[in-house]
């Protein structure tokens, strides 16, 4: 993976390179994904830039952050101007959240519930980086979504990526047990390619779709980022 923004992209803020502690053991029994840092992960260093030119090209003000973690991606996108709430299951991230970020509103919710009325049709956008992967039912996900943005609005997605290429690499090297992390809890139970996502933003109507490669070349990318209007 990519190291971390410079510091003109992610403000003063100190940041070291951790995980949270579901990452760093390869079994954890727990209720939830448990969050042991505010750190920014290395993948929001890959996403940020094209996610703030999505937003700003866009005209975007409101932005959910759906499925947010422990904030610190929500952080990052408040920092740059932007009016941001933070969704979450994990009690552990929304806790370090909540204290770390107060500028942002942060409100714990799981995904296999109805999204909260006060959410519907109250965002210009809808941003989840690196979650769908860990849904058994992804399109729960697709439906908050849709549920939480306005008309015209902008869905932006990231999650791993999963090519031919790629995962002929990850069977040469023996990375796929790394990659696919068979035995945490609450780790990757989803695995998208190019076309798989696509079908998915249609199915949702989804309109205009922006697919881009993010971390090495496009092939071996380290993740994949599709955004679509609502319509």
């Amino acid at each position: 993976m990519a190291g971390y923004l410079p510091n003109r992209f992610l403000g003063a803020r100190t940041h070291m390179k951790s995980k949270p502690l579901t990452d760093q053991r390869s079994s954890i029994s727990s209720d939830e994904f448990i969050w042991s840092s505010t750190d920014s992960t290395d993948v929001h260093g890959l996403v940020l830039p094209s996610l703030l030119e999505r937003l700003r090209r866009a005209g975007s003000r409101a932005v959910l952050d759906l499925g947010c973690g422990n904030g610190s991606l929500s952080a990052r996108i408040a920092d740059n101007g932007f009016v941001v709430t933070g969704l979450e299951h994990s009690s552990s991230g929304i806790a370090m959240a909540s204290q770390a970020f107060p500028k942002v509103i942060f409100q714990q919710y799981d995904i296999g519930t109805p999204l909260p009325e006060a959410h519907h049709a109250a965002y210009d956008a809808v941003v989840s980086v690196e979650v769908i992967e860990h849904l058994l039912l992804p399109r729960r996900l697709m439906d908050a979504a849709m549920l939480a943005l306005k008309p015209g609005g902008i869905f932006y997605l990231t999650t791993p990526y999963h090519g031919y290429l790629k995962n002929l690499a990850l069977a040469l090297t023996n990375k796929f047990d790394d990659h696919w992390h068979p035995l945490r809890d609450y780790g990757h139970v989803k695995f998208f390619s190019r076309r798989t996502l696509v079908q998915l933003f249609e199915e949702f109507n989804l309109q205009d779709l922006e697919i881009r490669h993010l971390g090495r070349i496009a092939p071996f990318a380290c993740s994949i980022a599709i955004s679509g209007i609502k319509k």
